[in-house]
């Protein structure tokens, strides 16, 4: 039996995650949870799974969850309690937990990645929803992999689809992940994209563009955040950066493509030019199970593909001029350094703007290329931990600015000091 700590309990991930162990009790047990302000349903995660620990992002909540625990009935009430920790040491405690065999990081933002670092340098294998342990630190990740063994294995659907693909070829036997090192064999990778709210929309309507249009996306239900990022391909951009740093490949070979059915979850090129693809629904508890039991598979009760349902899957070209945001994702990729730690706190800061509505869609992909601009001079191309964290901050202020200010500009090198 695997022995599970959860980052991020009640969130997405980390929701589906349990579900997970609740289909699959003999092969999953949960030994450490730690969540946000959600206490009612962490309350019971905890009289459910019955962890040896608990951490809260907030330590000033601690005695309101113990308050309610004490008060749940004596016979559905955990008995001992779990020990409760906060605050941030708290969530590397749960990371770095002794008894956990797998850490799954839900936690969105860099928020999660400093709890990521302390699994890894703890020895952890990692199901990482987390975007930014590579995208933002992919610089500092890459050598506490290697110097600590641990094996970080992707629980997003695209990622998870590449690794998924490249079981059986002789990079399973030969490679690990983000070593940084080109994948044996493997010559190309096919982004798959849904293209997002506005996929038939053409790049002139998008001056019309609301907050409801951009959160209402046609195949997922997802946050607001993400789902905005879906419809700018953002997340897709992203994920290009992820791929390079989880496979090896360079940019000229991390490709994107839009299948609006979102039936195949991305493809891989292989050096003899095989074309393998992943398909599936569109469900996160695939990707999530795969991480959760891998090398194994297990058998679901799971709603099985049927491609006559299906009827047809396409294909096409993302136009650049619908969607600036793919090339400012392969521009901070190739700048590399603390370049795509910019442009994920940018992108971050300049969808929450969108979404109170103090800026228009199509100034997303505007003020993310203004920070990204700005930061150039700065650019650290080996940055520490704490070049990644003060460039983090610089550029969601620098977002700032550029909305309160117009064409002001900051110095990020001034900013991070």
């Amino acid at each position: 039996m695997k022995a599970i700590s959860v980052l991020g309990s009640t969130g997405s991930i980390g929701t589906q995650t349990l579900e997970i162990v609740d289909d699959f009790p003999d092969q999953f047990r949960v030994v450490a949870l730690s969540a946000g302000r959600n206490l009612s349903l962490l309350v019971s995660q905890i009289q459910r799974h019955r962890p040896d620990v608990v951490a809260l992002a907030d330590p000033a909540l601690l005695a309101e969850l113990k308050d309610r625990l004490m008060d749940l009935p004596a016979d559905t009430r955990p008995e001992p309690l779990p020990q409760l920790v906060g605050g941030p040491e708290g969530l590397d405690v749960v990371a770095s937990w002794d008894s956990a065999d797998l850490v799954v990081t839900g936690i969105v933002g860099c928020a999660g990645l400093l709890p990521t670092l302390a699994a890894i340098r703890a020895g952890k294998d990692l199901a990482v929803a987390n975007k930014e342990t590579l995208i933002a630190a992919g610089p500092v990740v890459l050598p506490e992999l290697k110097k600590s063994g641990s094996r970080l294995l992707p629980a997003d659907s695209e990622h998870s689809a590449i690794f998924q693909c490249l079981q059986g070829t002789p990079w399973s036997d030969t490679a690990r992940l983000s070593t940084g090192v080109p994948t044996p064999g493997l010559r190309r990778i096919q982004l798959t994209a849904s293209g997002g709210a506005f996929r038939d929309w053409s790049a002139a309507d998008l001056e019309k563009a609301t907050v409801a249009d951009a959160t209402s996306h046609p195949n997922w239900s997802m946050g607001k955040k993400i789902t905005v990022d879906s419809a700018s391909l953002m997340n897709k951009g992203l994920e290009v950066i992820e791929a390079h740093y989880l496979f090896g490949l360079d940019y000229d070979h991390i490709e994107i493509v839009i299948h609006p059915q979102s039936i195949i979850h991305s493809m891989v090129e292989l050096a003899d030019s095989s074309v393998l693809a992943q398909l599936g629904w569109p469900d996160m508890k695939l990707p999530i199970l795969y991480c959760m039991s891998w090398p194994s598979r297990l058998e679901t009760p799971w709603r099985r593909l049927d491609l006559t349902e299906v009827g047809q899957l396409s294909f096409r070209a993302p136009d650049p001029a619908k969607y600036p945001c793919m090339d400012l994702a392969y521009a901070a990729g190739r700048a590399g350094g603390t370049m795509p730690a910019v442009l994920n706190a940018a992108n971050e800061e300049a969808v929450a703007q969108f979404l109170e509505e103090k800026i228009h869609f199509l100034d997303i992909p505007k003020m993310i290329e203004g920070a990204c601009e700005q930061h150039k001079a700065d650019l650290a191309a080996n940055p520490c931990l704490d070049d990644v964290l003060a460039v983090d901050q610089w550029a969601r202020q620098a977002v700032r600015e550029q909305v309160k200010r117009g064409t002001t500009r900051l110095s990020s090198a001034s900013m991070a000091a």
